[in-house]
């Protein structure tokens, strides 16, 4: 992999039934959200539906198990969700799902469909190794407030994902920076899916296969390599 990815001892202590899958994407072609890209996160929605099958998307077993890890490293589960949560609660609003541009649909669409947080990021904009662990506290998270840059640090003990210039996600996948997201300039990508037990990693790599044959479908040409579960 050009981009390494470390998940730390301590969150593997903390989560010890976490699995991701990492799909790496050069000669992406992104976008404005299409048509194309919009159905899919209709029918995302309506495969959603089926899964719950009238169930809250936090009563589904793997939802469950993501609020016992946000609660585990401090987080209240509720009032800052996993992204995946999140986004199924939106997809099962009468707003729907929002359409961002092509690429960040197509991520989507498989969280929802598969009820999994799913990341991307820029790797042109990544500056070094990434890794998933435990915040200190003095870590830099820039993001927008009221349409200002702002510097926010994450709470001591929080699972961050971060690179060599600051935190990229905050509360492990609830809220992405602006530096890595991906843009409609976006070329080159990393995409997370992440798990955790009771979550089949089969069912994982099942997701991962269907967002790269999206990936190679709405980008023909592009490089694209999914790697082992880790």
């Amino acid at each position: 992999m050009t981009l390494t990815l470390t998940v730390s001892d301590e969150v593997r202590a903390l989560a010890p039934g976490f699995t991701h899958v990492a799909i790496e994407a050069h000669g992406l072609v992104n976008g404005p959200s299409t048509e194309a890209s919009s159905a899919l996160l209709d029918d995302a929605a309506r495969r959603l539906a089926v899964r719950l099958d009238g169930r809250a998307p936090h009563e589904d077993p793997h939802m469950v198990a993501w609020r016992e890890v946000y609660t585990a490293f401090g987080s209240k589960p509720s009032r800052t969700r996993n992204s995946a949560e999140a986004l199924a609660r939106r997809a099962l609003s009468d707003g729907g799902l929002p359409r961002i541009n092509v690429l960040v649909d197509l991520y989507n669409a498989i969280s929802v469909a598969h009820l999994i947080p799913v990341g991307g990021e820029d790797t042109d904009r990544i500056q070094g190794a990434m890794t998933l662990q435990r915040a200190v506290g003095d870590e830099e998270f820039v993001t927008v407030a009221g349409g200002e840059e702002v510097v926010e640090h994450p709470d001591a003990g929080e699972v961050v994902w971060c690179d060599a210039a600051g935190v990229t996600c905050r509360r492990w996948n609830w809220r992405q920076g602006p530096r890595t997201r991906l843009t409609e300039e976006t070329t080159s990508a990393v995409f997370l899916l992440e798990s955790l037990a009771p979550m089949p990693v089969a069912e994982v790599e099942r997701a991962g296969a269907e967002l790269a044959e999206l990936l190679e479908k709405f980008s023909p040409g592009a490089r694209i390599t999914v790697h082992a579960p880790a």
